[in-house]
């Protein structure tokens, strides 16, 4: 009887850990929306307190972790431009890490030489791991730039390799694949101004769309209040709703934004939500048009934004943090309207997007203080949290910690947060 129960505890944990890694298996989790339902989160730690475990990295990079099983799987490059080590060109290597999920423990790595000649210096040490990978469950698909795109079972056993262009630009390459039925979405707008659906069994390419050009977001799939899903993904001057089985475009709206956009949008109740450019703007787009819908379907228009994170959904409200004034906003989703404008106390550049979940906003800045807000219309600051040490510190490149550009991940009712040295578990239990 107690191996009978035993054995029935060991399943129900691993189909929970199964039915939470499904809704974090891409770039900012469920739908790329960085909103999760769990509960009992952390909300306070330092670099000695309430840290579960910290794993060092073979490498740096920006991309987030994504959670499949009992594994956690994330991105790093080495060889060349690590923050401190110039290196030599020759010697850049992408690394695909798997770690044990509970403990950290780096269970493997694959090591994928890199297409030469590569970017000679990318702006900020963004480095060449920037992209988050994305799952099915059943491989691991990834996005190297002008590497190209890979597929691995969770093994690290590569699948296919494909080639998706070889531009090079001075930020480097940022948007993270997408998975849609039997596809993998790419936007390769650095490396060849294209838009890629491949067969996410083979590589075998399904469709492209062309000339999508000064675009760095990663795209979203959105249902229309019609219940059909839409590709969405802003370019210089304008957003384009693609058919996702075919790559037909179905309508634009104009950004009335002058240059590129970062930030990737977020969707709610058939309304997509946007903020970007360096003199830029949020608007946002109701969805299921056709055409040019840059009257027909604006809802509304603001002037405030950012030019890196991505905002959040929530409760009829959108929040989002500038990247370089260290203020965050909550603004009406249905009007536009500005409800809060708030400065974060001593807050560096962001370009983190943030998370919600349990009730709480987490804003995660460079030099690795996270500060946690109350998901809510009224400004309620809850922790400011520092990994760099117990007494704060600066933003300083080459730092022991490293640089925090990657996203939060929610786990288990903890928290993972990656910088270019380590991979972070916080728990307060």
């Amino acid at each position: 009887m107690r191996i009978v129960l035993l054995g029935l505890v060991l399943i129900f944990a691993v189909a929970g850990w199964l039915r939470a890694a499904e809704s974090w298996m891409q770039f900012r989790g469920p739908g790329g929306q960085g909103v999760s339902a769990e509960k009992s989160l952390p909300t306070t730690w330092s670099a000695t307190q309430n840290i579960a475990w910290k794993t060092p990295l073979p490498g740096p990079g920006t991309s987030s972790p994504i959670l499949v099983g009992d594994k956690i799987y994330l991105t790093c490059y080495s060889g060349y431009n690590v923050p401190g080590q110039p290196g030599d060109m020759n010697d850049l290597k992408r690394h695909l890490v798997c770690l044990n999920r509970a403990n950290g423990q780096l269970l493997w790595k694959n090591d994928v030489a890199a297409s030469l000649p590569e970017q000679d210096r990318i702006r900020d040490d963004h480095g060449y791991a920037s992209s988050t990978p994305a799952s099915d469950g059943q491989a691991i698909y990834c996005f190297f730039g002008k590497s190209g795109a890979y597929a691995f079972d969770l093994a690290g056993k590569q699948k296919w390799h494909a080639d998706l262009g070889d531009e090079i630009h001075d930020w480097g390459s940022a948007a993270s694949p997408v998975l849609f039925e039997n596809l993998l979405i790419v936007n390769a707008s650095v490396e060849s101004g294209t838009l890629y659906a491949l067969e996410k069994a083979t590589g075998k390419e399904v469709w492209q769309v062309e000339d999508v050009r000064e675009s760095w977001n990663t795209p979203v799939l959105a249902k229309t209040a019609g219940g059909k899903t839409e590709l969405l993904v802003a370019e210089m001057g304008q957003v384009l709703g693609i058919d996702p089985k075919t790559g037909t475009q179905l309508w634009s709206c104009e950004t009335r934004i002058p240059w590129y956009m970062v930030p990737s949008t977020v969707v709610d109740g058939g309304v997509s939500y946007w903020i970007g450019g360096r003199s830029g703007a949020a608007f946002a787009i109701r969805l299921g048009g056709r055409g040019d819908v840059s009257d027909s379907h604006r809802v509304w228009t603001g002037t405030t934004n950012s030019n890196v994170p991505s905002p959040l959904v929530h409760g009829g409200h959108m929040y989002w943090a500038n990247d370089n004034q260290g203020i965050v906003y909550c603004a009406d989703s249905a009007t536009g309207k500005i409800v809060y404008q708030e400065r974060l106390p001593r807050a560096d550049q962001v370009y983190a997007s943030p998370i919600l979940a349990d009730g709480k906003i987490y804003y995660l800045t460079r030099s690795g203080k996270t500060f946690v807000v109350a998901a809510s219309p009224e400004f309620k600051l809850l922790a400011t949290n520092d990994l760099r040490s117990a007494s704060g510190g600066g933003l300083r490149s080459g730092d022991e910690r490293g640089m925090f550009n990657a996203c939060p991940v929610v786990a288990d009712g903890r928290l993972l947060i990656r910088s270019d040295k380590y991979l972070y578990c916080i728990d307060e239990k």
